[in-house]
């Protein structure tokens, strides 16, 4: 330990009493807010660099540098109020959504959020993490309708309330999510509820025709059976194309509901059938040229919460699903023109494609992405690398970065100036603003 670093424990120590060691600089785990706010307060005195601290299972995401201090949000966790008479619920970012998700199915209710149940509530706002039933649902930034946040300098700013209309000052809560702690610490976070439904189903088909498939999310997606998510799975390039819908609500109406879908998808169904008990939904479908078919539990193709490793390359594509045909196919170009076989899932009903790829070199992910930036870029849409191996991000330096073009940069770059004028918080994170 170094001289300097013996001081920074020391005075830390004085304010929180959970300081420890973490590789070259520090980590301390706060018990409250305020507790944050004194050890924010005391990192910028010394002008210590900082970064936030959730689950822990994104910290590689993006362009993160080496800092002084990590924050570890586990000990300011727990739901701190449910009003479940007006679907709110008050939580502490530390709180692992597994823990909120009981606590709250209790009441019949839930944060309508497809994330890991280790993930916290702080890292999934920082992070933006949703997952298939964004369709109907929205991002982690519909859902916040109150948040309490720790700025650079120590100071605490909260936002919103514990009502859905109350809209009394400044959005931090729109700002903050999918900040990725660039900004300031997340403390605690009101959310919306939704009711648990009483049923759901999985319509699900497979298109040897990328054409027909790019149909079948659009017709999903748009039609007024209420699609909960439309996903998208393709294993390889040019491999067969698996839809699928997930329908929820009551169970005499989804099994309606799901009938109807799978003649969207497919074949003209056969009559649907309920099981026992209400929350399942099964029916049969005739098969002919393409076959839908509906069950209660989802496929096992259906993709899970979102999760890369750091020997991952993990690409974001976001895109309007009209443009949807046209975007797989350059996937399928810049595939076969540098080598790689990409897997492709993810909310393509919402317009939002996850590229992995795990076994190709460095230089030919790079020339993949590149190419297939260049390529959605035409179709007004954006690749975005969210975290890939050291080799590869090496080879992306000169090839348009992580991040590719940032849209908004100078507006970007004044709001980390406004909330971050020493850029201690999350060095490194986005280099571009940073």
């Amino acid at each position: 330990m170094t001289a300097d670093t013996a001081v920074a424990r020391k005075a830390l120590a004085a304010v929180c009493d959970d300081v420890r060691p973490a590789g070259p600089g520090l980590s301390v785990s706060p018990g409250s807010a305020e507790e944050a706010a004194a050890v924010i307060r005391v990192a910028a005195e010394l002008g210590l660099t900082m970064r936030p601290r959730g689950g822990g299972s994104r910290l590689w995401w993006g362009t993160p540098a080496d800092c002084d201090l990590v924050i570890d949000t586990g000990r300011m966790s727990g739901v701190v109020e449910h009003a479940a008479g007006d679907l709110v619920a008050r939580v502490r970012a530390g709180t692992r959504m597994g823990d909120v998700a009981a606590e709250l199915a209790k009441a019949g209710q839930e944060i309508a959020l497809d994330v890991p149940p280790d993930a916290t509530v702080g890292g999934v706002l920082a992070s933006g993490l949703a997952g298939p039933r964004r369709l109907r649902y929205g991002t982690p930034r519909d859902l916040l309708i109150g948040i309490t946040i720790v700025r650079a300098d120590g100071t605490v700013a909260k936002s919103g309330g514990k009502v859905v209309k109350n809209v009394a000052g400044y959005d931090l809560g729109k700002l903050f999510a999918g900040s990725a702690g660039t900004l300031g610490l997340i403390t605690e976070a009101t959310f919306r509820l939704h009711p648990l439904p009483a049923a759901r189903a999985f319509v699900t088909a497979e298109y040897t025709a990328a054409a027909a498939a790019c149909d079948a999310v659009a017709a999903a997606a748009n039609s007024p059976l209420t699609a909960s998510a439309v996903e998208l799975s393709r294993a390889q390039p040019g491999g067969l194309i698996r839809v699928g819908v997930l329908l929820e609500g009551s169970a005499d109406g989804v099994a309606a509901r799901a009938a109807r879908m799978s003649g969207l998808l497919g074949s003209p169904p056969a009559t649907a059938t309920v099981a026992a008990p209400a929350t399942s939904v099964a029916a049969s479908v005739a098969a002919t040229s393409v076959a839908a078919s509906v069950a209660a539990g989802r496929p096992a193709w259906w993709p899970a919460p979102l999760a890369a490793g750091p020997d991952q390359t993990l690409v974001r594509v976001s895109l309007w699903v009209s443009a949807l045909g046209r975007v797989l196919d350059a996937v399928e170009a810049a595939a076969r023109q540098a080598g790689v076989r990409p897997a492709v899932d993810g909310s393509a009903g919402a317009g939002l494609l996850y590229l992995r790829l795990a076994e190709d070199g460095p230089a030919a992910q790079a020339a993949f992405i590149a190419r297939l930036r260049e390529a959605v870029a035409g179709q007004r849409g954006a690749v975005t690398v969210l975290t890939a191996p050291h080799p590869v991000r090496a080879e992306l330096a000169g090839r348009g970065g992580m991040s590719g073009p940032v849209p908004g940069l100078a507006l970007m770059r004044s709001v980390k100036d406004r909330f971050d004028p020493r850029h201690l918080l999350a060095p490194g994170q986005f280099p571009d603003v940073a």
